[in-house]
């Protein structure tokens, strides 16, 4: 970063990222439990999975524990192959939580315009902010870097934990600094900068440029993200569609939106997955695979309801013995969030994918992972009449339509009185009935 340089933009906008979140939390919380403790950050550690079977997978690693190779996402008994003294602690997102709110109210404090994107990283809007915060500048730190480190300071030296700060005049470039080097650090990219910051990095370090079309784009030739900039958009959009083609194209060139809300940004699904304690096999899956449906539906279900939401369109997937994920969707006539329907659409998904003529069982696969989610997601307005929902037409009474279609404002008021009485005397009060 070239300190000296003097930022001349209507717009600056900071992406803040907690540098390895999870880790560090999970740190913070064992030093205030024990003082003398050893901290989490300095040592080979990671978060994940079941600490006692060394079952799950990898979800935050510190930095000596990168030295060894540990990659998040990856099994924890092949980190444990890389790293044998490297130390596990569970999740606890009751913590996560404690510390992400204390870390957006520091935000809030410096600019009316905060746009957190999850639990650990916002987007914040600076621009105008210049008169308030100028007093800052020094001849090393001009404004806006006088105001970023001002905020990174005080997260670190008051919460405990270190954060990036990439600074640019859209999200796009802003997010990309922050994600250079680690950790608690401040990096600029300002489009001036970009073909010397930006484009000499590989394709697949451009935000949104996932690894499938990262592959794709390499098989042309296009290594950097320099070279995607700098290729003919008409061949980008004809070999990746025109949505892609062109995202990658104005991407690689630094375009990108300017537009930061205050609020937090709407899930685009509702998921949740397992790993299994032994893999799935043809053998067992018929009375392997119903209770482990029926824990995520209701899982995705519970999340849904508390969010008032509905979803359209069901997902499976799952992770097969040599770690590929392969999935399912089904687009529905009508939303849903009721952990029958999600069983049972899910179920249905997943005998196919697995049972199928083409099915994965058939081809000699296990699965180790299942997930369901849902997506397409609306505020139940968009409940159509589905002539094959269970129980819409009464055998006995064909004629009164009326008085057989499922009441689903009786349904919701159902599910709240449910809901209301398994929060009060918890989840087993209410057990299902069977004809």
């Amino acid at each position: 970063m070239d300190n000296n340089h003097v930022y001349d933009y209507d717009k600056y906008i900071f992406h803040i990222d907690v540098n390895s979140a999870f880790l560090s939390w999970s740190a913070l919380k064992q030093l205030r439990e024990d003082p003398d403790g050893v901290d989490l950050r300095t040592i080979p550690s990671a978060v994940g999975g079941d600490v006692k079977k060394r079952h799950g997978i990898i979800t935050a690693k510190s930095i000596p524990a990168k030295k060894y190779g540990i990659v998040t996402g990856e099994p924890v008994v092949k980190a444990l192959e890389k790293c044998p003294h490297l130390v596990l602690v569970q999740s606890d997102f009751n913590t996560y939580r404690e510390y992400s709110h204390a870390f957006i109210s520091i935000l809030n404090k410096y600019s009316p315009l905060v746009q957190q994107m999850s639990i650990d990283e916002a987007f914040v809007d600076i621009s105008g902010l210049k008169e308030i915060y100028g007093y800052l500048e020094t001849p090393d730190a001009p404004f806006p870097i006088c105001l970023a480190q001002k905020i990174k300071n005080e997260i670190r030296d008051t919460l405990g934990f270190t954060v990036n700060v990439g600074i640019s005049c859209n999200k796009l470039l802003a997010k990309m600094a922050s994600d250079f080097t680690k950790p608690d650090k401040i990096h600029t990219l300002f489009p001036e900068e970009v073909p010397d910051k930006m484009w000499p990095l590989p394709i697949g370090d451009l935000f949104g440029c996932g690894r499938q079309t990262a592959n794709r784009l390499q098989s042309l030739g296009i290594k950097t993200i320099g070279d995607a900039a700098t290729s003919d958009p008409e061949m980008l959009i004809s070999f990746l569609g025109a949505s892609s083609g062109s995202y990658i194209y104005r991407s690689a060139n630094g375009f990108g939106s300017a537009d930061v809300t205050d609020t937090y940004e709407d899930a685009k699904s509702y998921s949740n997955e397992t790993t299994l304690k032994n893999d799935l096999t043809a053998d067992g899956y018929d009375k392997d695979i119903v209770p482990v449906l029926k824990y995520l539906a209701g899982k995705v279900s519970e999340r849904l309801k508390k969010d008032k939401v509905y979803g359209r369109t069901i997902t499976v997937s799952v992770k097969t013995g040599n770690f590929k994920r392969h999935s399912a969707q089904l687009q529905l006539e009508s939303s849903i969030c009721d952990e029958q329907r999600i069983y049972k659409y899910s179920k249905e998904l997943c005998d196919k994918l697995l049972l199928g003529d083409e099915g994965l069982f058939i081809k000699g696969e296990t699965v180790r992972l299942v997930g369901v989610g849902l997506s397409k997601l609306d505020d139940g307005s968009y409940q159509q009449m589905n002539l094959f929902d269970s129980n819409l037409l009464s055998q006995s009474d064909s004629n009164n339509t009326k008085a057989t279609v499922p009441d689903r404002d009786k349904q919701k008021k159902l599910d709240a009185m449910t809901e209301k009485l398994q929060k009060e005397f918890g989840k087993n009060i209410i057990k299902k009935g069977h004809l």
